[in-house]
């Protein structure tokens, strides 16, 4: 396959796990942090991405030029005309179509179930009838339809493509093949001609949220539940370095020191979260040790949250004010993280030509977003915010 990487391009990669649009909101939290603190990296000039589920989601951006600040502008303060793309409304659509076609199986089912088990009253003849009925269930609850015009929208801008083979850095979005079970890349050299809207879409399809999303003649669905990074796509690529986020791990109330001790006290819904966090954790855990082995010319970064945050792994992702307080988190989390590795993490950058920005991590009044609401833009905390950003933006541009 041939990659469309520049030969002044440093071999740093970037891979980004799921975690719906919780996962997107920390990842784009976190990618702000880690553009400020390293000035000399451009994340929309990368060797590669690698994008999973909520990953593919803002890897598609990256890949697109669309830098970390802008998509805190787009996705977490709703400015500008695509800045609805993390709405409630556009992830929880019902899918009514699905539903129709499901129900217009219904009549025809339930008459071939009632007139076999009329033959046979046997408990094994109704218990595999009542089997035979679950093929009229939808298979998926929400329609992420939405969310693929949007990102197709999103990418229709000039400057940007929906193209794999026009983008400048390989993009490579990870799905599950569902009548095979194998995991497949798209943006590789036999699946590039696939939209990478479409490719968002298929690789965020979680399995009875969403409806497996057919392209060709292939149905897709989550690409979570085979891989929690695939950072190998991007080692197979020529990477060197590749900085990953995961934005899931499973929570340990022990380190939170929470009053109330049982998850199983909040549900089924808290119930099932916490199981599939562990279970992607720790495949990936198992994925960083085979890499290692595989590729060990090569260095992975892990930024992750903490397993005691329950404000992460409670939190209402389609609350306004939660999603800007989960971005700010993300971003002083990752910032802290980056401040604690700084004397791994600074020669293991410099090797590539990037400098980490010490002085930016410990700037302890540094944030994100401004205290006071989009709203209020006239408001002194508001320019001053603009300002150290547009600042930035000028210590950048004298680095490079």
């Amino acid at each position: 396959m041939t990659l469309n990487v520049s030969a002044a391009t440093p071999p740093i990669s970037l891979a980004l796990a799921g975690g719906g649009p919780l996962g997107a909101i920390y990842e784009v939290g976190a990618l702000a942090a880690l553009s400020e603190a390293l000035p000399t990296l451009d994340f929309t000039r990368l060797h590669s991405y690698v994008g999973v589920s909520a990953g593919a989601y803002v890897t598609a951006g990256l890949a697109n030029g669309i830098t970390p600040r802008e998509m805190v502008q787009l996705f977490i303060e709703n400015e500008g005309p695509d800045g609805e793309l993390l709405q409630s409304s556009v992830f929880m659509r019902p899918a009514f179509g699905e539903y129709g076609k499901r129900m217009a199986k219904l009549p025809v089912a339930i008459s071939q179930a009632l007139w076999s088990t009329a033959k046979s009253l046997k408990p094994q003849r109704i218990v595999n009838e009542l089997q035979r009925l679950s093929a009229v269930l939808p298979t998926g609850l929400f329609d992420n339809g939405a969310m693929e015009s949007g990102v197709r929208e999103l990418l229709s801008k000039p400057g940007r493509t929906n193209d794999f083979r026009e983008l400048k850095a390989p993009l490579f979005l990870i799905a599950t093949d569902l009548d095979s079970g194998e995991t497949v890349e798209f943006g590789s050299s036999t699946l590039n001609h696939v939209p990478i809207s479409q490719a968002v879409q298929a690789s965020s399809a979680l399995p009875a949220m969403y409806p497996p999303v057919k392209i060709g003649a292939r149905h897709y669905v989550d690409g979570a539940l085979n891989k929690t990074l695939h950072a190998s796509s991007a080692l197979k690529a020529g990477a060197k370095l590749v900085i990953c986020i995961n934005p899931l791990v499973p929570f340990d109330g022990t380190q939170a020191n929470r009053t109330q001790a049982h998850l199983s006290d909040r549900g089924l819904p808290t119930v099932l979260s916490q199981t599939f966090r562990s279970l992607i954790h720790s495949r990936l855990e198992k994925s960083l040790e085979s890499y290692a082995k595989t590729y060990p010319d090569a260095r992975l970064v892990v930024l992750e949250p903490s397993k005691g945050d329950a404000d992460l792994f409670f939190s209402n992702v389609f609350s306004y004010a939660n999603r800007r307080r989960m971005a700010e988190h993300a971003y002083q989390h990752t910032r802290q993280q980056l401040l604690e590795k700084i004397d791994t993490l600074t020669p293991l950058f410099a090797q590539y030509g990037v400098r980490l920005n010490e002085r930016m991590l410990r700037d302890k009044k540094r944030k994100l977003l401004p205290t006071a609401k989009r709203a209020a833009r006239g408001q002194v905390g508001v320019a001053a915010t603009q300002l150290t950003h547009a600042l930035d933006d000028l210590e950048v541009a004298l680095l490079r």
